[in-house]
């Protein structure tokens, strides 16, 4: 026998009982993006190295530890993408949606970092990413707070918390940074390898360090918020009046600086206290000169990305709905005649009630043996179909839950039994949906 092949470490297998939390999540993400008009965008997976470098920065964590970086078959540099924006905003240059326009898009899929896996940290992992560029003004940095917060609402998400700060302008930044610079160059002795590199070339990153020996010296550090310029206190003043207008709570946290280089004014991140270290479930801010540092028309832009291995710990954790994939009626079909009548019989009812679930037997197996896996299923309803039933133009259908009696029902009116048998939620898709949330 040969080895078995085991998965890549931090690759994760997603499971069927495991995919229902993540279509939960995606279903809800989905309808709020269409409630707030986004529209989805797909990017590649793979995008030349450069890419990253010239957007996330070349002395963050990501590009210099976690990249998944490689030569293709032309020796040119390539990286899988590490997150989404950047992708997200090279597409729309490259694409022509830059100039004079104004979207709102979304993308849901797989990211890439070289990370040291743990629960709710993965080498391959899963990010929806809200974005909308065009925009200058707080009304959208309010909205996709918005956004996010509807999401938690609907999926009835409570243990989660809004943090929120100003970087400031590139200028006024610049003045923090060499505030900071100052500051740290005064305790070098005190800093680690990692720390002394950054700060040289970018001493924000020294506040990203996650060295505890390093905490209590980052927390004297200056305030970022100390060296804001006029406009971008205006700015996040009227943020804040917003988010106080739509009865959304925050925290003002001074330290919020995100760990990718393209940041601008506005960042802030949703926590929660129920998955430990892993606290962040959605982070995101503004980034008005990624555009232009990709090469296109100046652009001001917003947007978020939301982790959807930590939202679905998190919703498991608060014991929260999952959506429900169960069939609604398992077709039992006893002989030749009955499976081949059976099989066109589930199409029919598919046909007529789309939003029911049927799973046909399919094995040729007796009746009691179809029966055990009818049960298991955990179907509603069983509909039984033998060579009698094909003869008589009728099938049985016998509860699998909460009793009832057998019932024969002839094959033309079956749709419209097993509809009001499961009940008006199996008749239209808005109403398996709700259907779903209630179970």
């Amino acid at each position: 026998m040969s080895e078995i092949i085991e998965p890549l470490r931090g690759m994760n297998d997603m499971l069927p009982d495991e995919a229902r939390w993540w279509n939960r999540l995606e279903t809800v993400a989905r309808h709020v993006f269409s409630q707030y008009g986004y529209r989805e965008m797909r990017v590649p997976l793979l995008e030349r190295t450069q890419l990253f470098k010239r957007a996330i920065g070349e002395y963050t964590d990501i590009v210099e530890k976690e990249m998944f970086t490689f030569e293709d078959r032309d020796g040119q540099s390539v990286t899988l993408r590490p997150e989404a924006t950047a992708s997200l905003m090279r597409a729309a240059i490259s694409n022509g949606m830059v100039h004079n326009q104004r979207h709102r898009v979304f993308t849901i899929g797989p990211m890439f970092r070289g990370e040291r896996p743990q629960k709710g940290r993965y080498r391959q992992f899963y990010q929806i990413d809200a974005e909308a560029f065009g925009y200058d003004g707080p009304d959208v940095d309010a909205e996709l707070i918005l956004v996010s917060a509807r999401i938690w609402k609907l999926l009835g998400i409570s243990r989660v918390r809004l943090e929120i700060n100003s970087l400031g302008t590139p200028e006024s930044r610049a003045e923090y940074r060499e505030a900071l610079r100052a500051y740290f160059t005064a305790h070098e002795a005190a800093l680690d390898a990692d720390s002394r590199r950054r700060l040289v070339g970018n001493p924000l990153r020294i506040l990203d360090s996650k060295n505890p020996d390093l905490a209590a010296l980052i927390a004297a550090a200056p305030l970022l918020t100390d060296y804001l310029d006029p406009a971008s206190r205006e700015h996040f003043d009227a943020l804040k009046a917003r988010l106080d207008a739509a009865g959304i709570g925050y925290t003002v946290n001074p330290r919020l600086v995100r760990g990718l280089d393209y940041y601008s004014r506005t960042v802030f991140e949703w926590v929660t206290d129920a998955l430990g270290s892993q606290n962040a479930v959605c982070s995101g801010g503004r980034y008005d000169g990624l555009v232009t540092q990709l090469g296109g028309e100046h652009t001001p832009a917003i947007g978020w990305a939301l982790g959807m291995e930590r939202v679905v710990l998190l919703m498991q954790e608060l014991g929260l709905e999952a959506c429900a994939d169960l069939p609604h009626a398992y077709f039992v079909l006893a002989g030749p005649a009955a499976a081949s009548r059976g099989l066109q019989l589930a199409e029919e009812v598919r046909d007529a009630l789309p939003a029911l679930r049927i799973e046909t037997d399919l094995t040729g197996g007796g009746i009691k043996a179809q029966f055990k896996r009818a049960d298991k299923s955990g179907a509603q309803l069983a509909v039984v179909i033998g060579e009698d039933e094909v003869a008589r133009g009728s099938a049985q259908i016998k509860p699998l839950r909460g009793g009832g009696e057998q019932q024969a029902c002839p094959f033309a009116d079956l749709a419209g039994r097993l509809a009001s048998l499961i009940g008006s939620a199996a008749v239209d898709g808005d109403g398996a949906a709700r259907q779903d949330r209630g179970r």
